[in-house]
Formats: C-alpha cells, structure tokens, sequence
C-alpha cells in the first residue's frame, strides 16, 4: 500500500509539473463526452479486525491477512459473455461537463478472500455452538482452519461507487493524446460473503454491507478522440459493518481495512454535442 501511495505522488508530481508548460502539443477537447470503460484490477488489503456477533457468540479475531484471487487468463473466461464477471474487474460510465472535469458511475469488482489455516489472536466468548471451540477468550492464539470460519467476499467484495475526476492533457501526437488523471470518489459495498462459520451454513447472498470512498491517479492513451487505454493507482478505505455471515439475522460480522488497486482498462467516448478545436 505504501509503495503505491508513493508511485501514484511522483506520478502526480512529474506529471502534473510538465502539463503545466506551455506545450503546443495539448488539445483540451472533453466538454460533452460521454465515456465508458471495462478493464481489471489487481487489489490489496491491510490487515483487518474481524468482530463476530450472533446469539450464542461475539468474538473478535485480530490482524487478519487477506487476499485478491485472480482469475487465470484465458480469452474464454476474460473475453466470453458468458463468464466476463467472473475476474476481478472494473467497469465506468462517465461525462465532462467541461474540458478538464467529469463526473462518472461504476463498480469495481474485487475479491477478498481471508488467508486460510492462519493464526490470530482472538478476544470474546463463543457458547452452545461447538465444543471444540466454546470457550471464553483473552488474546489467546487461534488457527483459522475450515471448520472453525472460512471467510470471503469473492462474489465479491463490490464497490459501487461515484467520482469526479479531473483531466490534464499533456501531450498529443498525431491524434495520439496523452492525459493525467486524478479523482476522489464515494460508495457503498455491496458484497456477496461467503461464509462458513463454526459449521453453519453458508448465507452467500448479496447484502448492502457498508462504504467506502478512494483516490485515483490515472494516465490515458487515447487515439483519434474515441478510443483509450488507461491504467490506474487506487486506493482508499473499506468500512463494513454489516456483513451477513449465515441465514439468521442476528448473525453477522464487520470489519474495516485500507485497500489499494492497480487497473488496466479500455473504452470508448462519444461526443454528444459538436465541438471545434481549439488552438
């Protein structure tokens, strides 16, 4: 996390500094696009705490490790209609109400799988649920293996969120444009767990769980004003604290964590008004 915080600030710096010269080569010719872009990410998470709540426990296990689950590549799977979701992905709908800012809609689709047979430390009571673990707990060491908890959001862990962004062309090269990007954006989580709790069934449906808000840096290739790549550094704050974790209500769990992601997308813009260029 903090190696890309530091990549995504020199990229803003180096950048941003030379957009800022009067370059001959820089067109600004936004104003009423609409654009939309599909791509996939690669995701990160810091440790979290996990509370546990339900009626025969509330439990919390400390510092717990978590990983993304990339999907391998195959054009079937990542190019298919049938089976597109299926990676971690990101897709966007956006619009410039002006040359240098718009205002977009999108759901990044990552997945958080909780790193299995672990040790942690746990605080609480867990009662009438499992003999191998009722117990009253006090920081002692426990090992997450599959019968005790298996904890996911790999349906996924959906972040469903608005931005506004802001442009700055920096270059262009025979209908080659160069822009950086920079945003902040807003959301909710909106996951599907699958969870396998002390031996109880799995929930595993979707459920409005909790927010999260983030930060961009982006750098866009587009070619003759329709066509993009882009890449982005992500990163924010994740707060969940209504996650389902069985069918019954009064179980659930909640955690909070810092995540960052590295994107590759590519898309498309139309321009929906006529727009002359500028010198």
């Amino acid at each position: 996390m903090k190696h890309l915080i530091t990549i995504g600030l020199l990229l803003f710096a180096s950048i941003n500094g030379f957009s800022q010269i009067n370059n001959p080569h820089v067109r600004n010719l936004n104003q009423g696009k609409l654009y939309f872009y599909w791509g996939w990410n690669w995701s990160g998470y810091t440790k979290s705490n996990l509370h546990f709540t339900g009626d025969d426990y509330d439990f919390t296990i400390k510092k717990v490790v978590a990983r993304d689950r990339q999907t391998p590549f195959s054009l079937n799977t990542y190019f298919s209609p049938a089976k597109f979701t299926i990676p971690q992905y990101n897709f966007r709908i956006g619009y410039y109400f002006n040359d240098r800012w718009d205002i977009s809609f999108g759901a990044d689709h990552m997945k958080y799988v909780m790193l299995q047979d672990q040790m942690v430390d746990i605080e609480g009571y867990i009662r009438n649920t499992n003999p191998a673990y009722d117990n009253t707990y006090s920081d002692q060491s426990i090992k997450l293996t599959k019968d005790f908890l298996r904890f996911e959001h790999t349906d996924g862990l959906n972040y469903v969120n608005a931005e506004l962004r802001h442009s700055d062309d920096f270059l262009n090269l025979n209908r080659v444009d160069f822009t950086f990007i920079e945003g902040l954006g807003i959301g909710f989580l909106y996951p599907r767990t699958s969870s396998t709790l002390l031996g109880k069934p799995i929930h595993d449906e979707f459920h409005l769980a909790g927010y999260g808000t983030a930060g961009l840096v982006g750098l866009k290739i587009s070619f003759f004003d329709h066509l993009f790549l882009q890449s982005e550094l992500k990163g924010g704050f994740i707060n969940m604290p209504d996650v389902r974790t069985t069918f019954s209500i009064a179980d659930k769990a909640k955690h909070n964590f810092f995540f960052s992601q590295f994107n590759i997308v590519f898309g498309g813009s139309i321009n929906t008004k006529s727009k002359s260029a500028k010198d």
